[in-house]
């Protein structure tokens, strides 16, 4: 097994507006008696989006009910998004729903570090930049963006800019570092000659 490198993002993407947007409003706690992640995806911001369409919120769809942002893999929010409570549940249904990167102003760093540890890149921009950013993808919601981790950039139509992240999570990300799994697989014999010199795995 090869570990997963994360390098570029391309596709469409999706803009969230809201400042500290936390993990409770991501993911409902009712949710988090779940055995494993599967199907999580589904219950995404599940409060809002019923109260959006029974016209209890805004008169506009959720971001993620809204057609023009099917199938978008990147997503952009403000600032001290995945706020609130650690659980790690928020970033696992995000992945799970096709977002592949989000872009923000910043981010809790328990979320930040939930992202990191299953391969979903968090990057930054000013605030400045995602007011364009949004403002661009929102005029033109097919619009492909495309996020180069190693680079440090981001790019969607004519705008083109620089995207922040901790030097140690980008190096992460692009050698393949973050998937443990992968690593632990793809060197299992290494695995093996340690675990044979091991008494309480090969006996006494």
């Amino acid at each position: 097994m090869d570990v997963e490198r994360v390098v570029r993002i391309e596709g469409t993407a999706l803009p969230m507006r809201g400042e500290d947007i936390d993990t409770d409003r991501i993911m409902p706690a009712r949710f988090l008696r779940a055995v494993t992640f599967e199907g999580l995806e589904q219950h995404l911001f599940e409060d809002e989006r019923a109260g959006s369409a029974a016209g209890d919120r805004a008169a506009t769809l959720h971001p993620f009910d809204n057609p023009a942002y099917a199938g978008a893999s990147i997503l952009l929010v403000n600032r001290n998004f995945g706020c609130g409570s650690s659980r790690e549940h928020a970033p696992q249904a995000l992945r799970r729903s096709g977002i592949r990167a989000v872009i923000g102003e910043s981010f809790s760093e328990i979320f930040f570090g939930n992202s990191l540890m299953i391969g979903l890149p968090c990057a930054t921009v000013s605030a400045e930049e995602m007011r364009a950013l949004m403002a661009e993808v929102e005029a033109n919601p097919r619009s492909v963006m495309r996020v180069d981790i190693a680079a440090g950039t981001c790019e969607v139509g004519s705008r083109r800019c620089s995207i922040g992240m901790p030097p140690n999570a980008r190096d992460a990300l692009v050698t393949g570092a973050w998937d443990t799994t992968g690593l632990l697989l793809s060197h299992y014999d290494v695995v093996d000659a340690v675990a044979a010199k091991l008494p309480y795995v090969a006996g006494f």
